[in-house]
């Protein structure tokens, strides 16, 4: 479940290994580059945290944040 916190939404999310977690990156990052919405993220091992915010809109959550989310979360459905 996504996390709203001082106009970001965070979502932490943890795999097998560093090879699934850095599979689930890229997969993410071909979405943000076609949605022209590029997440701030960190990669800990198996572990991924992904904060969403709109920078061009003053960094509060939009819905293209809530877009974005939707997505990630369908690909985690889908795989």
């Amino acid at each position: 479940m996504w996390k709203e916190t001082d106009n970001v939404l965070i979502k932490q999310f943890e795999f097998e290994n560093f090879i699934e977690a850095f599979s689930f990156m890229t997969k993410v990052a071909l979405i943000a580059e076609k949605m022209n919405h590029h997440p701030e993220w960190k990669n800990v091992y198996n572990k991924v945290e992904i904060k969403l915010t709109s920078h061009d809109k003053g960094n509060i959550v939009t819905e293209r944040d809530e877009k974005l989310a939707n997505a990630i979360d369908e690909l985690l459905l889908n795989s």
